[in-house]
């Protein structure tokens, strides 16, 4: 095909459009197995919607999964009495299916990393997938108000740092 005086062929152009969307999803299920979400979605996909309020961390590495797989501004995260709800925005969907993990089937720690504070969330007792989030943005997507004295034996919500066993991250 030739380029017309003004630009691009329309066959082009529909190429360059279809090759775009094929590669936005392949990227989409590449970093939903990376990260280890498309394991959690095989016993933990939601069954219904959230009824809790969603929020999003917003500061970059706020929110990583497995090999620092960065979800910050795509993951809407729901911190509820019995289950973590999370679910990722829609262009990312693809590979994404949101998921509800109850409690009981995340293990709590706590880790420094350079000079800010995480808690490791690992997720699922079978599948192990660590989901490393800082603590400030625990706090404002209302982690730490929900981990369950369980999981963490907690005291009082403002002492969870004190009372969240301190761990190296796990190596993945």
């Amino acid at each position: 095909m030739q380029a017309t005086q003004e630009g691009l062929s329309g066959f082009t152009l529909a190429s360059l459009g279809v090759l775009f969307v094929a590669l936005w999803c392949l990227t989409s299920l590449f970093m939903s197995w990376q990260s280890g979400w498309r394991l959690l979605s095989k016993r933990f996909r939601a069954q219904s919607e959230f009824l809790a309020e969603t929020k999003k961390a917003g500061f970059p590495f706020d929110i990583c999964f497995r090999f620092w797989t960065d979800y910050t501004n795509l993951t809407w995260v729901a911190a509820e009495k019995e289950l973590l709800h999370l679910s990722v925005v829609f262009p990312f969907r693809i590979g994404h299916p949101p998921l509800s993990i109850p409690w009981n089937e995340i293990e709590v720690s706590r880790t420094k990393i350079l000079w800010r504070s995480y808690l490791v969330l690992t997720l699922g007792s079978e599948e192990r997938i660590p989901m490393r989030v800082s603590e400030s943005a625990a706090r404002k997507l209302e982690i730490l108000e929900r981990i369950p004295a369980s999981v963490s034996d907690p005291q009082t919500p403002s002492e969870v740092p004190e009372r969240i066993a301190t761990q190296p991250p796990p190596l993945q």
